[in-house]
């Protein structure tokens, strides 16, 4: 059980025992890729694979913390009266920018504390683990100091450790789905208002299977800020002559009658994704309402189409793993999943072919790449919560 290894590594660091241990899921968005910052419908989960944290408070203003899945890295320390952002620390920016965020929100920490954490994200992989972080934190905090902040407004601070602490320009979906996940339910989150619904996810006899690249990838070295840039610029052209806020605000026939005001194929091929995807996220929770389970792997392959050839952020080793998914038996569906450029895709299968397709797509996938995939079955799962 990773809950009692991370008491043990907690022991181990620190020197004493811990006195309470958390959980924070990581996330799989099953369509509505990169249409959070264009005002559209993302639809998430959480799943049972996170991080995992041991909490010993202090009698002092130091937070030292210590990630098992960064050893080498050691213990980073830092102070509560020092918060700024610092390159040396590395993974500890989420923590510390998450408390520094808290902290600016009216809330004061009375005390340091030491913080073990360990999880079976894979690094890099593009489920999360930044935001799952950001989320442990954020639950770690709220309950032992009895700050009662609602989880809304957690998933808006871990947002803002991103786009202000770190200088990133990404959408809320990633904190949100893991601060309000809920075992067995994906969330359709319109990220103009934020309204959302709780959508029962009932596979049946089939499974999420998650499908990792094993291509390192980091957000800040990827291209995600240049599409945001380009949407934001196509976003510009068309409000020359359109009353919209965002492009989440078109239907796909208002795009294609306007389209010629952006008048660049680059930049109106980014824009049609995010109005298209945004159409498609819309009618895929409406399959899952009806149990149209054929129709949501139809709008899953579509998804991950317009993600190649429209966006542009697959590359070949997600479209490896999607094309060689669609061609095996058992599967209705599958994507890319995340920022793309790496990290995963997910397809969904049968639960009796689950075992013939890890080993016929992973013998694709290293024979075409020349290292393997890894293979996880996801469960969905509630969001952060202290372990008893």
């Amino acid at each position: 059980m990773l809950s009692d290894d991370v008491k043990k590594i907690f022991n181990d660091k620190f020197g004493y025992d811990s006195g309470r241990t958390f959980f924070s899921p990581g996330r799989i968005n099953l369509i509505g890729e990169y249409t959070d910052f264009n005002g559209g419908h993302v639809f998430p989960c959480a799943i049972s694979m996170g991080i995992y944290g041991a909490y010993g408070a202090r009698d002092d203003n130091k937070v030292r913390v210590f990630s098992q899945n960064v050893a080498d890295q050691g213990i980073i320390e830092f102070s509560l009266d020092d918060l700024a952002y610092s390159k040396a620390d590395g993974w500890a920016s989420y923590p510390k920018g998450m408390i520094a965020q808290i902290i600016d929100h009216g809330h004061q920490l009375t005390h340091g504390f030491d913080l073990a954490v360990d999880g079976n994200l894979p690094d890099a992989a593009g489920l999360s683990s930044s935001a799952c972080i950001e989320l442990l934190t954020a639950e770690i905090v709220n309950d032992v100091f009895d700050f009662d902040i609602d989880e809304v407004d957690l998933v808006k601070y871990g947002q803002l450790v991103e786009n202000k602490y770190l200088g990133l320009q990404t959408g809320i979906m990633d904190q949100f789905a893991i601060g309000m996940g809920k075992a067995n339910q994906a969330i359709l989150l319109d990220t103009n208002t934020l309204d959302y619904d709780y959508v029962p996810v009932e596979m049946g006899d089939r499974v999420v299977v998650i499908m990792n690249t094993k291509k390192h990838r980091e957000l800040q070295d990827s291209k995600y800020n240049e599409r945001r840039a380009e949407c934001e610029e196509a976003l510009k052209r068309l409000q020359t002559k359109l009353p919209i806020k965002t492009l989440g605000d078109l239907s796909e026939s208002e795009f294609d009658e306007n389209s010629y005001l952006i008048n660049d194929d680059t930049l109106i091929r980014r824009a049609r994704h995010a109005v298209f995807e945004n159409q498609r996220t819309l009618k895929a929770k409406d399959a899952l309402v009806n149990n149209n389970l054929e129709e949501f792997g139809k709008l899953i392959n579509a998804s991950h189409i317009s993600l190649h050839y429209d966006f542009e952020v697959t590359g070949k080793e997600l479209d490896t793993l999607a094309e060689t998914a669609w061609r095996q038996p058992g599967v209705i569906g599958a994507r890319m999943t995340g920022a793309g450029f790496g990290g995963c895709a997910i397809a969904i299968v049968d639960r009796d072919q689950v075992d013939a397709f890890k080993k016929n797509v992973g013998e694709v996938y290293e024979k075409e790449i020349g290292h393997p995939a890894e293979f996880y079955i996801a469960e969905i799962s509630d969001g952060p919560k202290e372990i008893e």
